[in-house]
């Protein structure tokens, strides 16, 4: 490594250290030739393939495009901020992890739905009807059908949560909150 200072070419590394929740290591380092010291940060340089649109044109994956599209079919949905995040974050990394140059639109839309599915399935529904152009109701009653029959053939656990009403107390607060409104009453 260079000096900014000087421009020498050998350096020592004083320290390293994991910075930035472990994405990047951070190291002191010191020129050997003026003395002085400067801190350098390493990052894993990971490239994401070219994405093959529609209209066989190319362009460069793009996270934000990604996340913006989710975020349109999760609108005014009770998703937590933290469940999108890690939803775009498993997408980004089977893309990665598919380890080729390019990958079609379709199959990342494909990624998203599979997501979406698991996260809302109103959001599922509304991303769909854009993915796959419904162009009537029809459309719309054979998707949601389908999604009916896929939570029929899910594992009995991930069915009662995703059909199972909220207790009565567990919508007012709890068991516990009543008890503290029975004790103020006294």
């Amino acid at each position: 490594m260079h000096c900014p200072f000087c421009g020498h070419e050998e350096t020592k590394v004083n320290d390293s250290r994991l910075a930035g929740e472990g994405r990047q290591i951070r190291r002191r380092r010191e020129c050997l030739k003026c003395g002085e010291r400067f801190t350098t940060f390493e990052t894993a340089e990971l490239v994401m393939p070219l994405v093959i649109k529609g209209d066989r044109g190319r362009e460069a994956f793009d996270e934000g495009k990604l996340r913006a599209g989710m975020e349109k079919a999760l609108e005014k949905r009770p998703v937590p901020r933290e469940q999108i995040d890690e939803a775009v974050s498993r997408i980004v990394h089977r893309v990665r992890s598919l380890g080729d140059r390019e990958v079609s639109a379709r199959a990342i839309g494909e990624l998203v739905m599979e997501e979406l599915q698991h996260l809302d399935e109103v959001a599922y529904v509304r991303f769909a009807s854009v993915y796959r152009h419904f162009e009537d109701v029809e459309a719309f009653h054979e998707e949601i059908e389908r999604l009916r029959s896929a939570r029929a053939q899910a594992p009995a656990p991930l069915q009662a949560a995703r059909t199972e009403p909220r207790p009565a107390a567990a919508a007012a607060g709890g068991p516990r909150g009543e008890r503290c409104r029975a004790r103020r009453g006294r």
